[in-house]
């Protein structure tokens, strides 16, 4: 028929395509037999055809070998690209255009894993890498692959239909052909996996040929199926043309009732168009074969193959062809169809779009681009599996499935986090201890039920097989489902596995000993105020004797006489503050203000120091022996950490000398280390330290900054579907009481001690305590001095204004002024007028 069109349109044209068919029998062998016959003893000019992507691999090294164009229009697998041949034209979509289009619905919903179910052959195996790639960009993974034969019988469909259903992945991609696919959708509805909380995905390889799936009532069967397909623009050209096929079918297979034309007939049908007017414009020249490179001695007919003249400059024309055909605009690049928008199809109906630029749409606007999305409600209403309208999660647990395999540490000693025990009366080991109770009780908080079984990680002698990265890599290696315990949550293990939300309160901290503040010595005195606190205050002891002694010296008889005398009088009388014993008088209210002030301060500064020194010398205080890590490099004590723990790799980053490190392995082997006198200090995380420091409250206590860690948490595979429902279940445990009581249950037991918190002993009184006192018994001293200073040079404005004198003179004038008294003071106006009165003459 694109012939017969082609030519009724184009008269004129003094080319034309003459076909030569041959039926491969969807045999490959048959495919290449054809091939070889048509190359060989036809001379064609173009091979179109295969059929398939099996049929399409050797046929597409015949057509190199001998320069014949092969253009396929069913040919789908990417693994065709591979063999880079010029002479290769796929006038259909590649299987891996599609794949982005699969992907943005699996990230719409949210789903985090999905199994492809694929033929056993070079098309369903082709699509999987390129599958895999673009769920990994939607952090989506594949955690199984179905791979059936194309010749499976029934009972071998079931039988991997049924493993599927034993496993949690509930979302399945389906690439294979028709017929088969057929098949696997007629036994998934038999099994009851065609039900409520399944999500079915088909690729174009079942969407594009639905006419061929005549599998019984297949319609009802797909109504809950998701796929999609090469969108095809509808045109009034593209309506006519399948009337016309519809009748001319039907005429020429008179037994079939109905029939419908499929994307691959209109592929076929532009193929041709492109080959037609491609031949038209090279003309007749040049169709002979070289065969000057065929041996005189053929062996096989492999070696008689020649080489066509008229390939290279075909292959040339075909790539520029561009025109509007059936299926929209078609043209070759680099011999691949440009890649289209794709419908998103829910059973028949379709519910949205797909394109490269938009993402999913509900209609296509090429004409309004708007950003990339992925957001289902770009889609119509869905009818899922079971002819139900509630999204499904994508997994569950299965009931007939295994029992989730949870890895347990062991450690030796006894620990409080996961404990191991012998059930006397059923001997059988029983796991229990904190972390494994507040799994329990997560699990009860999960929406669904989960069974698990606790599984040690040990060997036969009992001992823990490795490691705790070793432990947790398991779950990577899928040898456990998860692991559960005293696991910290650390940035090297997540990246193989899954954390949830810790549990735990987080950190690494320094443990160390502390000890009783028995020695009482002579200079104890000096213990409750810290030197730089005894420097400053003697400082503002001198500062303040100084400033009273500018304010008063003019004034005051107390403040005045030999240099010496007023020194000591200016000191005594700041210290003589401390007792308030002070003898000399201040009689300016500019002094007066200043040793209130001052006053206020000491009497403070008293009564601190007073209370420390009472407390230092009748209350037991606890020390720690080390207050910092610097203290530990300086002295180059041991320190100790848990052996097997990320805690070592932590302790080698503060630089301390590695012979000085010691490992222990459990909280008893702790103790034992500090009792002998092995380490001055241990880093470990704060729920063992908490547990620790309750045993042991009066020995030890922590001290330094806190280093950050996210906490214990539980570990599954990337990607668990289980993590984001564990997760709401540990909040819902976290904010009930439930948590609570499984500490109490578990930590107050261990508790020996009245306070689990040590009585460590302050630091001395420090300056920052006292700043502000200082600052301001300082900023009044140094502002009621600059007032003095002032007056006192504007009074003797007539000295510093004298233009004749010198400043040396000047300054001299001045001293002897200030240190002259200050006969206009109201105590020395009185003393000299008491003193006239009693040397004056009585008449």
């Amino acid at each position: 028929m694109a012939l017969q069109d082609f030519y009724s349109n184009h008269g004129n044209y003094r080319t034309r395509l003459v076909l030569h068919t041959r039926d491969s029998e969807r045999d490959v062998v048959g495919a290449a037999a054809a091939a070889l016959d048509l190359i060989n003893n036809v001379r064609v000019q173009t091979i179109i055809g295969p059929t398939n992507s099996m049929e399409a691999n050797f046929v597409i090294s015949l057509g190199n070998k001998s320069q014949v164009p092969i253009m396929s229009f069913s040919a789908t697998s990417p693994s065709l690209t591979s063999i880079r041949s010029p002479y290769f034209f796929r006038a259909t979509q590649n299987d891996s255009s599609q794949v982005r289009a699969i992907s943005a619905i699996i990230q719409a919903f949210g789903w985090r894993e999905a199994v492809p179910i694929c033929e056993d052959n070079e098309f369903g195996e082709g699509l999987i890498p390129y599958l895999s790639d673009a769920l990994d960009d939607v952090n989506a993974r594949i955690p199984y692959r179905c791979v059936i034969s194309p010749g499976a019988t029934d009972e071998e469909i079931k039988g991997e239909l049924y493993e599927l259903m034993t496993m949690q992945t509930r979302v399945f991609i389906v690439h294979m052909t028709p017929y088969l696919g057929c098949r696997v959708f007629n036994i998934g509805e038999e099994i009851g996996m065609m039900t409520e909380g399944y999500v079915w995905i088909m690729t174009d390889g079942l969407t594009n040929h639905r006419s061929l799936m005549d599998c019984w009532d297949m319609d009802s069967k797909l109504q809950g199926v998701l796929g999609v397909r090469s969108y095809i623009p509808k045109s009034k050209k593209l309506d006519n043309f399948k009337l016309r096929w519809k009748r001319k079918f039907l005429q020429d297979n008179s037994s079939m009732v109905n029939a419908e034309l499929d994307i691959s007939g209109l592929w076929a049908y532009d193929a041709t168009f492109a080959l037609a007017m491609a031949v038209e414009q090279l003309g007749t020249a040049n169709f002979g074969f070289d065969v000057s490179n065929v041996p005189q001695t053929i062996r096989t007919e492999l070696q008689s193959i020649g080489v066509s003249q008229n390939g290279p400059k075909l292959i040339q024309t075909l790539s520029n062809t561009r025109f509007k055909g059936l299926s929209g605009e078609f043209g070759f690049t680099n011999g691949q169809l440009k890649s289209s928008a794709f419908q998103i199809v829910n059973g028949e109906r379709g519910i949205g779009f797909w394109t490269s630029k938009n993402g999913l749409v509900k209609k296509l606007n090429f004409t309004n681009v708007t950003r990339y999305s992925t957001a289902k409600e770009n889609l119509g209403t869905i009818i899922w599996p079971g002819d139900s309208n509630t999204v499904p999660k994508g997994w569950e647990i299965p009931t007939n499935g295994k029992r989730l395999k949870i890895g347990v540490p062991v450690k030796d000693g006894s620990s409080v986090f996961v404990k191991e025990m012998l059930d006397p009366s059923t001997n059988s080991t029983i796991i229990t201890g904190y972390s494994i109770d507040v799994f329990n009780a997560v699990m009860d908080a999960m929406p669904y039920a989960v069974t698990y079984d606790f599984i040690p990680f040990k060997n036969s002698d009992g001992k823990m097989t490795g490691s705790y990265d070793d432990l947790v890599y398991q779950v990577f290696l899928r040898n456990y489902d998860a692991v559960v315990g005293d696991i910290s949550i650390v940035v090297n293990r997540s990246l193989y596995v899954d954390f949830t939300l810790p549990y735990t309160e987080s950190g690494v901290v320094m443990v160390v000993p502390i000890q009783g503040d028995s020695k009482k010595n002579a200079w104890v005195f000096l213990k409750p105020l810290t030197w730089d606190l005894w420097v400053t205050s003697a400082c503002f002891f001198v500062f303040i004797g100084f400033v009273v002694w500018v304010l008063e010296h003019r004034i005051s008889e107390d403040f005045r006489g030999p240099p010496l005398h007023q020194i000591g009088t200016s000191l005594s009388f700041s210290l003589q503050t401390v007792v308030f014993a002070q003898r000399e008088r201040v009689v300016g209210n500019p002094g007066r203000f200043v040793v209130v002030i001052w006053c206020f301060v000491v009497f403070i500064l008293t009564q601190s120091y007073t209370a420390s020194l009472t407390s230092l010398l009748t209350v037991q205080r606890l020390q720690p022996m080390v207050t910092d890590v610097s203290e530990l490099m300086k002295k180059g004590q041991n320190v100790g950490y848990p052996y097997r723990s990320f805690v070592e790799g932590l302790v080698r980053r503060l630089r301390l000398d590695p012979s000085k490190m010691k490992k222990y392995k459990s909280l008893e082997g702790l103790d034992e280390l500090f009792s002998n006198g092995s380490i001055a200090a241990a880093f470990d995380e704060i729920p063992y330290i908490k547990l620790f420091l309750a045993k042991h409250c009066d020995k030890y206590t922590t001290v330094g900054p806190t280093f950050k860690t996210d906490g214990f948490g539980f570990a599954f595979p990337r990607g668990s579907p289980l993590v984001a429902d564990v997760n709401r279940a540990i909040l819902n445990v976290a904010e009930s009481d439930k948590l609570r009581e499984i500490e109490n249950t578990w930590f107050q037991t261990q508790t020996s001690c009245t306070n689990s918190t040590p009585s460590v002993s302050s630091n001395s009184l420090s300056l920052e305590s006292f700043l502000g006192l200082f600052l301001v018994a300082g900023t009044a001293a140094i502002f009621t001095l600059i007032i003095f200073v002032a007056e006192f040079l504007y009074k003797q404005k007539d000295v510093w204004l004298d233009s004749e004198a010198s400043v040396r003179n000047k300054i001299l004038k001045l001293s002897r002024i200030f240190n002259a008294k200050d006969l206009s003071s109201h105590t020395f106006r009185q003393s000299y007028e008491g003193s006239r009165r009693d040397s004056g003459v009585h008449v």
